[in-house]
């Protein structure tokens, strides 16, 4: 046993969490014990939580408030999950028009916690939240983090963007003693810096390698190419970004062990993720109501690729009652072997601004088209697609050993014929694919409105 990871999870971790009169603890183990009820009791709390912050909203929300006098619908007139589409969904733009409209009565901005979105499909938006629902947040990502057979107490090393590393002693005390985590910055995947990591792990231990799905596929090529060994995890979570085939089996052949994928956003936090059974993703009903909607507002079907919208059950700070993410997703009728109660989603299928557009309205999704190309063409090592109009596809390619001029020629004529032969397709090579600002990278991007 190690003694380190053991003292932090059995002294030093309750010593602190008695200290601070934190719930941390309290509400992991609660959750701990929740995942495995029924699924019929997990629902019945959910839509006693979704009523509840409903009428929350309504009595003590301007925005809410407002919105559903608006449309004359009450809370009461909520009386089942099938009236929840009488609600109108609440898009970012309504969240940036309504500024401090959408902050609960009661709460001031100075004492609230404060994040933003990447903003990588249009402007960020500032979103709100309180110390409690912080602490809840972080009790469901640590119990979602230990399906991977991480343990409390451990090391994880991060392959993240522009990580917010510690400055004041108090920070660097909690990192060293509390939660260690070493850092690989996605802005920088080099020889060099994948070499600094891989010393950083040596010395530091860490168990669980967590990341952006390509960021993990980056490095893990990087450390094959380069015969690093040092880099040895126990467990790997992917996250942040769609997680292709061709690069899970990579990142598993690599490393020798299974990845967990994982979906959420800024605004709600933990949406879904693997367990030990890799038969779906566990959707976090504890706190979350997350919908699969048609374009037409009705309900998907499990199977069927649908927008999905959450409402986010534990901040009463900011609501959000039918967010639209933006995010397209599938919902599962399948229920885990592993027993827990949570029930399934299939696969996230990417954001709605990635999706491309053909001439004739056909919506087609850039995640498909990556997969349809890139591990198909040989010689192709990264691929990114950007649609500038209807008639201009322009495709950022990196080349690998086996690249040949003709496969350029195959990806064109590709292109030509989904989209029913546009004006111009064109062909960037390039070294590499910078990620974005936020460090994550995207493989498509549509930039025709609507």
């Amino acid at each position: 046993m190690r003694v380190m990871p053991f003292l932090r999870r059995e002294v030093i971790e309750p010593l602190l969490s008695a200290r601070n009169r934190s719930p941390f603890l309290k509400y992991w183990k609660a959750l701990e014990e929740t995942q495995y009820y029924p699924e019929e009791t997990l629902r019945d709390f959910q839509w006693n939580k979704f009523k509840k912050i409903l009428e929350y909203g309504y009595n003590n929300n301007n925005y809410y408030k407002n919105k559903f006098k608006e449309i004359d619908l009450h809370p009461q007139d909520i009386r089942s999950i099938a009236d929840v589409k009488n609600i109108p969904i609440l898009t970012k733009k309504d969240v940036r028009l309504a500024g401090d409209q959408i902050i609960s009565n009661g709460f001031a901005q100075k004492d609230l916690i404060e994040a933003k979105t990447g903003g990588s499909t249009g402007k960020p938006i500032i979103l709100y939240f309180n110390e409690d629902c912080s602490e809840r947040r972080n009790a469901c990502t640590r119990r979602h983090d230990r399906w991977s057979g991480w343990k409390v107490g451990e090391p994880k090393g991060y392959v993240w963007g522009n990580p917010q590393l510690p400055k004041t002693l108090k920070e660097k005390l909690k990192w060293t003693f509390v939660a260690p985590i070493i850092f690989l910055d996605t802005m920088a995947v080099t020889k060099e810096t994948v070499i600094e990591f891989s010393c950083k792990w040596k010395r530091c231990k860490p168990t669980l390698l967590f990341g952006h799905a390509h960021s993990l596929y980056l490095l893990a090529d990087l450390v094959k190419k380069y015969q690093i060994e040092d880099l040895m995890p126990k467990a790997i979570i992917s996250s942040s970004m769609m997680l292709l085939q061709h690069e899970r089996k990579h990142i598993e052949d690599i490393f020798g062990r299974k990845v967990f994928d994982r979906y959420g956003c800024e605004e709600v936090g933990l949406i879904a993720s693997e367990c030990e059974k890799h038969e779906g993703m566990h959707l976090n009903i504890d706190h979350l109501l997350v919908e699969f909607i048609r374009e037409d507002g009705s309900n998907c079907e499990p199977g069927e690729l649908g927008k999905i919208l959450v409402t986010d059950l534990i901040s009463e700070t900011m609501p959000l009652i039918r967010y639209q993410v933006e995010d397209m997703g599938v919902p599962s009728f399948r229920k885990c072997s592993c027993g827990r109660g949570l029930p399934l989603m299939d696969e996230v299928s990417g954001r709605t601004a990635d999706f491309l557009v053909k001439k004739d309205g056909t919506k087609v999704a850039g995640i498909s088209l990556i997969e349809n190309t890139l591990t198909r063409i040989p010689g192709i090592e990264q691929m990114q697609i950007i649609q500038e109009s209807l008639e201009t596809i322009r495709i950022k390619l990196v080349p690998g050993e086996n690249y040949l001029p003709s496969n350029s020629a195959v990806l064109v004529g590709y292109f030509k014929e989904l989209f029913l032969d546009p004006e111009l397709v064109e062909i960037e090579i390039n070294e590499t694919i910078q990620p974005e600002k936020s460090g994550k990278y995207r493989f498509s991007i549509c930039r025709i409105d609507g």
